[in-house]
C-alpha cells in the first residue's frame, strides 16, 4: 500500500469476530534486561486492539517476535516476561504455548472459548518466519479464521507472519497499525509548513534514503547525535576519538550539497558537549566543533547549539523527529535530547504537528513521561522511517483494501 491521505485497508471495526479464531499479530519486540522489561510501549499500544477484540468475543490467538533469535530457540528471547507483563496490563491470566507451532499449539487452540487468549512463543525461534517460507505460513493461518495485523514495527517486512498468512486468511488490520499508518501520513501529504525534520542517532548510513526523501518535502533538517560528527568531518573538522563514518563522508557531502541545490536549511551542531570515554562519571565539557580535542569524543549537541535548533523549530508548523541529540541513556550526557524533546511537546499545545518517528527517540520521550504531549509516537523504528521514505510496507499493502468484499475464511485473501 502506497501511503495514502486517509487509512485505506480494512480493519477489526469491519469485520465480526465473535466466536471466530483471530490470529493476530503484535510487535511485542520489548527490550528486556536480565528477564526485566526495560519498556514496555509497545506492550500498551497493542492494548486497544486486544480489548477491542476480546470484548467482542473473539478467540485470540496472540503471536509476535523476540529479538533476533536467528531461527533457533533462546532462552533468553523467550516470550514469558511479555507474557506477565501483558497479564498486569490487563487484569487477567495470558496463558503462553511452549512454541509458535505444533501439536501442543494446536491441542491448546482447540481448547479455546470466545473471550479467551492464548500468546504463542517468539515466532522468530523458527527460521521460515524471517523465510516467509509458504508452508510455515500456511500452517499459522490454519490455527484461525481471520488475520489482523497490529504490528506496525514489523510492517516493512515480508515475513510469514505479516505476509506469507494474509494468502489463507482474511486480513484487516488492528487500531494501532491504522493509527500509526494515519498518522505518519501526516508527513507525506500537504502537511502544514514549515516542515523541520530532527535526525540524529549514531549513524548516517541507516538514514541515508530517509534523508534524501525529507529533502524533497522538508524546509530544515536539525542534525544531531553520532551521525552530526559525520557531516562534521566532511566539512572537514577534527573530532578526536568521536564515531565518525569515514566510508560515508562523500555521502554527507552530497546530502549538504542537495540541500543547498533544494534551499533547504541543514544545520549542524555548533557546540558539543565532550568526554574522554561514554561512561557515567566521564568529566564533560563543552567546546566549539572546532574545538574537539584528540582525545575526546562528543556526545552531546550543545547549549548554544539547543537554542539555534529550539528557536529553528519555533517557527515550524510540523516537526517530525527520528533519533537522539547524543548519548541519552547516560543521564550527564542526555541533556541536548531532553531539550529538544520538552521543546517539541510544547509546540503540540500550539497546534503544531509532532511526531516522533520510532526507535530511541520514543525511549526518550517515554522515560520524559512526554508522549501523549505529542501528537504521534511511532512503536515503530524501521518502519516509520520506510513509510516517511514513501516505501510500500509489505504487512500493510498486504491486507485487505477498505472497499474490497470480505472472502470466507479459508478463502485466498
Amino acid at each position: 500500500m502506497k501511503a495514502a491521505a486517509t487509512f485505506g485497508k480494512k480493519t477489526i471495526r469491519d469485520v465480526d469476530v465473535a466466536g471466530k479464531r483471530v490470529f493476530l499479530r503484535a510487535d511485542l519486540n520489548v527490550p528486556i534486561d536480565d528477564g526485566r522489561i526495560t519498556d514496555d510501549t509497545r506492550i500498551r499500544a497493542s492494548l486497544p486492539t486486544i480489548v477491542h477484540l476480546l470484548e467482542r468475543d473473539a478467540i485470540v490467538i496472540l503471536a509476535s517476535h523476540l529479538g533476533r533469535p536467528k531461527g533457533k530457540v533462546s532462552d533468553a528471547l523467550r516470550l514469558k516476561p511479555v507474557a506477565d507483563r501483558l497479564s498486569q496490563l490487563l487484569g487477567r491470566p495470558v496463558r503462553m504455548t511452549g512454541d509458535a507451532l505444533g501439536p501442543g499449539v494446536q491441542v491448546a487452540v482447540d481448547k479455546l472459548r470466545p473471550g479467551d487468549l492464548l500468546m504463542l512463543e517468539n515466532l522468530r525461534f523458527h527460521a521460515a518466519e524471517e523465510d516467509n517460507d509458504a508452508t510455515f505460513a500456511e500452517s499459522l493461518a490454519g490455527l484461525a479464521d481471520i488475520y489482523v495485523n497490529d504490528a506496525f514495527g514489523s510492517a516493512h517486512r515480508a515475513h510469514a507472519s505479516t505476509e506469507g498468512i494474509t494468502h489463507h486468511l482474511p486480513a484487516v488490520a488492528g487500531l494501532l497499525l491504522e493509527r500509526e499508518v494515519t498518522a505518519l501520513s501526516k508527513l507525506l501529504h500537504r502537511p502544514p509548513r514549515p516542515f523541520h525534520t530532527v535526525i540524529g542517532g549514531a549513524k548516517v548510513s541507516g538514514k541515508l534514503e530517509v534523508l534524501e526523501a525529507l529533502l524533497s518535502r522538508c524546509q530544515a533538517i536539525l542534525v544531531g547525535g553520532g551521525m552530526a560528527n559525520t557531516f562534521l568531518a566532511a566539512k572537514g573538522m577534527e573530532l578526536g576519538k568521536s564515531l565518525v563514518e569515514d566510508e560515508q563522508l562523500a555521502n554527507a557531502e552530497r546530502i549538504m550539497a542537495e540541500a543547498r541545490r533544494k534551499r533547504v536549511r541543514l544545520m549542524l551542531p555548533s557546540d558539543v558537549v565532550i568526554a574522554p570515554q561514554i561512561h557515567h562519571r566521564a568529566q564533560k565539557r563543552v567546546v566549539r566543533v572546532t574545538e574537539v580535542p584528540k582525545d575526546q569524543m562528543v556526545v552531546d549537541i550543545g547549549p548554544d547549539t539547543v537554542t539555534a535548533y529550539t528557536e529553528h523549530l519555533a517557527k515550524a508548523r510540523t516537526i517530525f523527529w527520528n533519533g537522539p541529540m547524543g548519548v541519552f541513556e547516560i543521564g550527564s550526557f542526555a541533556e541536548g535530547t531532553n531539550a529538544i524533546a520538552r521543546f517539541i511537546a510544547g509546540r503540540t499545545a500550539d497546534g503544531v504537528i509532532t511526531i516522533v518517528g520510532g526507535g530511541d527517540s520514543v525511549a526518550a520521550v517515554e522515560k520524559l513521561h512526554l508522549a501523549r504531549k505529542m501528537t504521534h509516537v511511532s512503536t515503530g523504528g524501521g518502519a516509520s522511517l520506510e513509510f516517511v521514505e514513501g516505501k510500500t510496507l509489505p504487512g500493510v499493502e498486504a491486507l485487505l483494501d477498505a472497499d474490497a468484499p470480505l472472502p470466507a475464511a479459508g478463502d485466498a485473501a
